[in-house]
């Protein structure tokens, strides 16, 4: 199991040096001795750094980043990524792209769901035609987006599903207003949703029970903690929430002893992922949202405890937002927005501050994989690309195509 991922020796919590800067120093502040990149000591000096001190790096090493990203997806340099989806291809670069802007003001150069199909290519760039004021082309894309239907045969999870269908309406509907996708239309495929979880609850003992290709799983991708992130959004009615609230009380209840969370409900003595997609740290983002909708202790408790994981096991030998450290460090991220815990942003920076110290020097020594998709948000540069920018705002951040 150690092979999947670096031993965590950072420390678990170290104060931040408000004297420690780069220049010259002066007569209250002490000049650091600059370590070689990718040493033990060369991490503990950016977890020492002010996060005043280290926001700006954090940024500057996102948009070099970007740059690449932007030449080797969008086809500047010759090279043109042919998958189009935001998972793997270009439109992550676009979601990067947005982002960035986002975080500086600065501009950038299967069909349903946001993260692997055409309706995100419509949202995003219906998002993004709003803020250059180009009417025409808004129209465009929304129009376009109101064209794309859910069809009868179509699962029910994020990256391909139903659930992936409405995340796009509630992105819509976060920037163009609530109206923009009618309640009424999206509350009839909630309750399509939750009438097939019920109807395959009833073979077992979870309220809410969804399939992906014959596997019952668990996780954020394809699973129960992606599905149970969806409908939380919603008005739901008190039995609907009941199932909900049961469904992740389930979960928690038949977690790993490790405190970890099964892949599936036929997976439960596999204890190896610790990633986004399947594993703790979608569930820990799944267990927050919880924690803010039904003001219940034990969803926050449990919450903690998987982030207690991500933190001794999640320190992966890849970078991306999937399954990669990256990815990882937003269960800390959400964690601290929740609960304003300090300890919570640290462990974050920490996270980043070790991407932004090494990752480069273990790519290239083979010692971490940057992806099948190396400059893809979702598997690539450009999710770790994507959480520095976070970094810089962290009450802002957001897992992207997941937390609104």
């Amino acid at each position: 199991m150690a092979d999947r991922f670096f031993q965590n020796e950072m420390p678990d919590f170290l104060q931040e040096n408000p004297n420690i800067i780069e220049e010259e120093p002066t007569e209250n502040r002490e000049r650091v001795q600059i370590h070689p990149q990718g040493t033990r000591d060369s991490l503990l000096r950016f977890l020492s750094l002010p996060y005043s001190s280290l926001s700006p790096q954090l940024q500057r090493a996102a948009l070099d980043l970007k740059q690449t990203i932007l030449v080797e997806t969008w086809g500047l340099s010759g090279r043109i990524v042919k998958d189009y989806s935001l998972y793997a291809g270009t439109l992550g670069t676009a979601y990067l792209l947005f982002k960035s802007f986002q975080v500086t003001g600065m501009n950038g150069v299967r069909d349903v769901t946001f993260l692997c199909g055409r309706a995100g290519v419509c949202a995003l760039g219906a998002v993004a035609a709003k803020h250059v004021d180009n009417c025409k082309l808004f129209d465009y894309y929304l129009s376009q987006f109101k064209e794309i239907k859910p069809s009868k045969d179509l699962q029910d999870e994020l990256l391909y599903g139903r659930a992936g269908y409405l995340w796009t309406c509630l992105f819509l509907n976060k920037h163009f207003g609530k109206d923009t996708i009618p309640a009424p239309y999206m509350g009839d495929i909630v309750k399509e949703i939750i009438r097939n979880g019920r109807e395959l609850g009833k073979q077992g003992r979870c309220p809410l029970m969804f399939e992906w290709h014959g596997e019952r799983y668990w996780g954020a991708a394809h699973g129960l903690a992606g599905i149970m992130h969806v409908l939380m959004e919603f008005e739901l009615t008190s039995d609907e929430l009941e199932d909900v609230k049961g469904t992740l009380k389930y979960m928690i209840s038949r977690r790993l002893p490790s405190g970890n969370y099964p892949a599936g409900e036929e997976d439960k003595k596999h204890d190896a992922l610790v990633h986004w997609c399947h594993g703790a740290p979608g569930v820990t983002l799944t267990l927050v949202k919880a924690a803010e909708v039904f003001g219940e202790r034990e969803f926050l408790k449990a919450a903690m405890d998987a982030a207690e994981v991500v933190w001794n096991r999640g320190l992966l030998k890849r970078l991306g937002i999937c399954h990669g450290i990256s990815g990882n460090a937003y269960a800390f991220l959400a964690l601290y927005r929740l609960t304003g815990i300090v300890e919570y942003l640290y462990r974050a920076k920490a996270f980043a501050c070790f991407l932004l110290d090494r990752a480069h020097i273990l790519m290239s020594m083979g010692e971490m994989h940057g992806g099948d998709n190396p400059f893809s948000l979702f598997e690539g540069v450009g999710g770790m690309a994507h959480l520095f920018l976070d970094m810089v705002q962290p009450k802002n951040a957001r897992f992207p195509a997941y937390e609104l």
